[in-house]
């Protein structure tokens, strides 16, 4: 579903050309009409650019409010913004396969960036704004830019970059407090070992207020930074994986590292509970001490009067790793305005226009100036160690772009469960070995035997 909503432009203009008059027997005559009255002339009509968006409200009135500023300075050019209700309700846009649907400008999150590609709705955006002076090597997050970076070109401007990282609440694990007790805290704010992430799991443990110590989303995204961190690895490939590779002996042992705590009962949020509401929704109502999550939950649990939170980095099991998101702006292949539409996008990665909307605070900018300023960090505000969100970027690893990653997790979803919520001993090789299996129904289907199928695996 999508929402137009006309950024402000100047008034049209009206000029008056008095034009040079024709010389008769040595007098000039006024040319024009039959009355002589000189002509108007009228200024040309301004291009129109749609601006594809999702996000928060807050975001959208800052969106309308960067456009407002760049149709003020152009003349030619008039934006208009086309609010997506969600990521989802954007993609689906992209993939209908209308070109009215897909903007001339948009912003996309890397996970769908393959169904861009492979739908061929994007042009590279290097050349264009590169001739606009964008300093995309040292101005932004190299992280960020080159994970929109695909068959030797920019495809799109990062925008935005976003890593997982540890959402906490300061009124069950209190760091002070458990440094008097003589508990195992970390003396830094960017990283802390796995060993003490499990003790503030289980100091925020309270089981007569009936309060879990953490929650991990049984997902392969979930698993991802402790797999990554202990030296495992996601996929069979890095650039064209045909499956998972849990099975792998690295991952494995990985698994053994971050299952005993992950997997124990007496301080993870029972299955219950997750039957009736989302972790975030615990969370928010302070039945769970940490979850995983992005910069996006920020303005959501902001509104919570009564939750005290911040975030650490994801726990530490032998190298800083975590996974995330990127969101970029994208020039639209059918655009009949491409020199405009990298205005555009030059305009809004520019500090100014990137200020605006990151002060909703849903976003960690990939513009490095921005991202370092209080416009981001926001000092007085939850959380206060914002600067976590910068940190952790370091440690980030991209996934291989897939068809549908949607697709993948509902694939090996009934095994991953098994790995996190299973009661008692669990058969680790034969649960990765299914994983690994049921990834190639999305991965690579052509290799299954025919009579192989999602079914047939669980």
């Amino acid at each position: 579903m999508t929402t137009r909503r006309p950024a402000l432009v100047l008034a049209s203009l009206l000029t008056l050309a008095l034009t040079a008059s024709a010389c008769t027997n040595g007098e000039k005559e006024p040319t024009g009409g039959p009355s002589g009255t000189p002509s108007p002339t009228i200024a040309a009509e301004p291009d129109n650019l749609s601006f594809g968006v999702f996000g928060t409200e807050a975001e959208m009135v800052a969106w309308d409010s960067v456009l407002r500023d760049f149709n003020d300075g152009n003349r030619s050019t008039r934006a208009n913004l086309v609010e997506w209700t969600s990521q989802k309700a954007g993609r689906d846009a992209l993939a209908s396969g209308d070109p009215e649907q897909v903007p001339d400008v948009f912003l996309l999150s890397r996970t769908d960036l393959r169904l861009a590609m492979d739908e061929e709705l994007t042009r590279p955006v290097s050349e264009l704004l590169d001739e606009r002076g964008v300093d995309f090597g040292d101005k932004f997050s190299r992280d960020a830019v080159e994970s929109f970076s695909l068959d030797g070109d920019l495809q799109c401007m990062a925008y935005s970059i976003s890593p997982t990282v540890m959402f906490i609440n300061e009124k069950f694990v209190d760091f002070d407090a458990m440094t008097e007790r003589g508990l195992d805290v970390s003396s830094r704010w960017d990283r802390w070992r796995m060993p003490q992430f499990a003790e503030a799991a289980r100091f925020g443990t309270r089981p007569v207020r009936g309060v879990s110590g953490v929650h991990i989303d049984a997902t392969v995204e979930g698993l991802a930074p402790f797999i990554l961190s202990a030296g495992g690895s996601l996929f069979d490939d890095d650039k064209q994986p045909t499956s998972l590779n849990f099975s792998s002996g690295e991952t494995r042992e990985a698994l053994e590292e971050a299952l005993p705590v992950l997997r124990d009962a007496s301080i993870t949020l029972p299955e219950d509970k997750l039957a009736k509401r989302s972790a975030l929704e615990w969370f928010k109502r302070g039945k769970v001490s940490m979850i995983a999550g992005q910069r996006a939950l920020v303005p959501e649990l902001r509104r919570e009067k009564n939750l005290q939170f911040n975030v650490m980095p994801m726990p530490y099991l032998g190298s800083a790793a975590t996974v995330g998101d990127v969101h970029g702006l994208c020039i639209s292949a059918e655009t009949e305005h491409p020199g405009q539409a990298a205005d555009l996008i030059a305009h809004l990665v520019g500090d100014k226009a990137t200020v605006e909307v990151t002060k909703a605070g849903a976003i960690v900018p990939a513009n490095l100036t921005v991202a370092a300023s209080d416009d981001f960090l926001q000092k007085g505000q939850m959380p206060a160690r914002s600067r976590v969100f910068n940190s952790a970027i370091r440690g980030i690893e991209f996934p291989p772009l897939v068809a549908s990653w949607d697709e993948l997790e509902k694939a090996v979803r009934p095994f991953v469960r098994q790995l996190l919520l299973d009661p008692g001993e669990i058969d680790l090789e034969a649960i990765t070995e299914k994983i690994d299996e049921a990834s190639r129904t999305v991965l690579s289907p052509e290799t299954l035997e025919p009579s192989e199928s999602p079914d047939d695996q669980e």
